[in-house]
């Protein structure tokens, strides 16, 4: 599987996420809701990230997925644990620490970042910050298939 990230801009107070995770001062991606959602436990090493940023419809990076945790019912007190402990790898600022402060935590730690040829991508309703595809093309416009959620079911 692939997937397809979208990335935050954080606005006038800081770097874009995409900037960061180009930079190498953003190694790990987190995504947590209140219950279990995607991309929790269905990400694995070795698969493929491409990143977008919000709002410009283009994919514009890649990288190889290296590790993953997967929380499940975090205390308050977990929840700031797992998110100090990989701070150094997630970036975080204030704000984001407030967003992603929830009881369930996917993180997604990769390595072998790189830039790639802008593809167009092809926005369709309903879809989620983040995708789960076959391969990247699924989403790329002039190659575009209907986007369905049967990769994205628990």
């Amino acid at each position: 599987m692939v997937h397809l990230v979208y990335c935050d801009n954080e606005g006038k107070s800081g770097e874009k996420v995409l900037d960061k995770i180009l930079a190498g001062t953003k190694t790990m991606v987190v995504r947590g809701a209140a219950g279990r959602k995607i991309p929790h436990s269905r990400v694995f090493q070795g698969e493929t990230l491409y990143f977008m940023q919000k709002g410009t419809g283009k994919i514009t990076a890649m990288a190889t997925v290296t590790s993953v945790q997967n929380y499940v019912k975090l205390t308050e007190e977990e929840i700031l644990k797992v998110l100090n402990e990989n701070q150094s790898k997630l970036n975080l600022s204030t704000k984001q620490q407030e967003r992603w402060h929830k009881k369930c935590l996917c993180l997604v730690e990769f390595k072998d970042v790189k830039e790639i040829a802008p593809l167009d991508f092809e926005h369709q309703g309903n879809m989620d910050d983040w995708l789960i595809l076959d391969k990247i093309e699924e989403v790329v416009a002039g190659t575009s298939i209907p986007y369905n959620y049967e990769k994205s079911r628990f």
